[in-house]
């Protein structure tokens, strides 16, 4: 059953052609347990509570999707040249797509082992990873072109623009000063607990 919040989401994501325009590609390459997240979905909600133009502070549209069958980084790859193939610049450098299903053979190199990062069993499972509870949503397109939206910890802290630690990661885990001075730059109307 869709919140009234999810409605909300829907509707501004629907007012954002360029988010609206990667949703459509993205769902026509039939990608397995493909989504959009982070800032292309949370940031347009933040704008339209905060009068900004939609599609303000959105840097990269980020492709999730979850194929277990192999996880080698020439797979990947190939969808990236694939996802890369169906759009025009600018758009095409700013689509950046990654299967979740082996986000956790790099992460902890990247990002530095300060916490495990298991394998995910799905593009959704990636969502609980987030930071801050309010960027973990993400939205996919369905084949009737209708949007299924993803949010493990609810909309309410998005819709209030309050930052809020994500209770299944490590305190001070993540880059929380970094990420949340980034957000405030760009929109000091957020809260951050």
């Amino acid at each position: 059953m869709t919140t009234s919040l999810e409605t909300r989401l829907i509707d501004i994501v629907h007012g954002v052609p360029t988010t609206m325009q990667v949703l459509h590609v993205v769902r026509d390459l039939d990608l397995p347990d493909a989504m959009i997240f982070s800032g292309a979905i949370y940031q347009p909600v933040w704008n339209h509570l905060t009068g900004r133009a939609p599609d303000y502070g959105i840097k990269d549209y980020d492709v999730a999707y979850h194929d277990a069958s192999d996880i080698s980084y020439e797979a990947e790859d190939v969808v990236i040249q694939r996802v890369a193939a169906a759009f025009e610049p600018p758009l095409r450098d700013l689509v950046e797509v990654r299967n979740q299903a082996r986000v956790h053979v790099w992460f902890e190199k990247k990002f530095g082992a300060d916490e495990p990062y298991p394998p995910l069993e799905s593009s959704a499972a990636a969502l609980k990873r987030f930071v801050a509870t309010a960027f973990c949503v993400g939205v996919r397109m369905e084949a009737d072109d209708s949007l299924s939206v993803f949010a493990p910890f609810g909309l309410d802290d998005l819709f209030a623009l309050h930052l809020r630690p994500n209770p299944l990661r490590l305190k001070g885990a993540g880059g929380w000063e970094r990420t949340t001075g980034s957000a405030l730059a760009r929109w000091p109307e957020i809260t951050v607990e």
